[in-house]
């Protein structure tokens, strides 16, 4: 399936559940909200020692399959899925089928932010007002996921960009990556693809089972936060988020230590001299 008019990716979307709400706005939010999107969210790049870095690991190649090989294998993926999210075979030895990605970021995206006309124009009945273009910031919610419908030449750089259309997500696309999230006895690793792979292939070739195999969106880590890329407000935004998260993070530790210094307290108390 090739690209249609305008460099639309050639595949469709379809909405989870879990992700109908629940922007949190930098511009309009209310602070406590803004604070709970934000709570245990370090703007940093977390270090973990003794851990590869994400996208070590080599590229993964698909092996080729004939024709029959993919229909015998596309057959076996529809008969263990217990939904309609079915892969089909393409005359051109292409397929088409869906994946689920969940949306991991740790940071706001920047989306198109319009003012509404004023009361004064509504009055008047004015339908020449236009929107004011500006950017605000959100954090998109939790574990977010989106269900996506493609074909098996859709490369990975097409996934990111139509998930951050369908969001309105005005960053560049650059910004993010998509990972291959595996689990094997118990060991969770992350691979970052290849703008060239392609994702549906990987998820025949893996099977249906999301612990098997299951695509994130990322922020596209270099190791540092590129600061320059944030405008004014964004960066107060961040420094009051820090302040918030630094003042929680000590009532906290002075509430544990107060808990412990009431229980010797009582110990001592129901303890008889001698």
């Amino acid at each position: 399936m090739g690209k249609g008019d305008k460099g639309t990716p050639a595949f469709e979307m379809t909405w989870d559940s879990t992700s109908s709400s629940g922007y949190c706005s930098q511009e309009e939010s209310d602070p406590e909200l803004e604070l709970f999107y934000t709570a245990r969210t370090s703007l940093f790049p977390r270090r973990t020692p003794a851990r590869p870095p994400l996208d070590e690991k080599p590229e993964k190649q698909p092996q080729a399959l004939s024709k029959a090989e993919l229909e015998q294998k596309i057959k076996a993926y529809n008969s263990q899925i217990k939904s309609n999210l079915f892969m089909s075979l393409n005359k051109d030895g292409s397929f088409t089928g869906f994946i689920k990605v969940q949306l991991k970021l740790v940071r706001p995206v920047s989306v198109p932010a319009s003012k509404k006309p004023s009361c004064l124009q509504d009055r008047k009945g004015s339908g020449r007002s236009q929107p004011i273009k500006r950017r605000t910031s959100f954090y998109l919610p939790k574990d977010t996921s989106k269900h996506l419908h493609l074909s098996s030449r859709t490369p990975a750089s097409e996934v990111i960009q139509a998930l951050l259309r369908k969001f309105t997500v005005l960053d560049n696309p650059r910004k993010f990556a998509l990972f291959e999230r595996t689990e094997q006895e118990g060991q969770v690793s992350l691979r970052k693809l290849t703008d060239e792979e392609e994702p549906l292939k990987l998820r025949l070739l893996s099977g249906p089972c999301d612990k098997t195999l299951s695509f994130v969106l990322k922020e596209n880590e270099t190791g540092e936060v590129n600061w320059d890329a944030f405008s004014m407000p964004e960066l107060q935004n961040f420094l009051r988020i820090l302040q918030r998260e630094e003042e929680e993070h000590m009532r906290q530790i002075v509430q544990r230590y107060t808990r412990c210094r009431e229980k010797m307290q009582e110990a001592l108390a129901s303890r008889t001299p001698g």
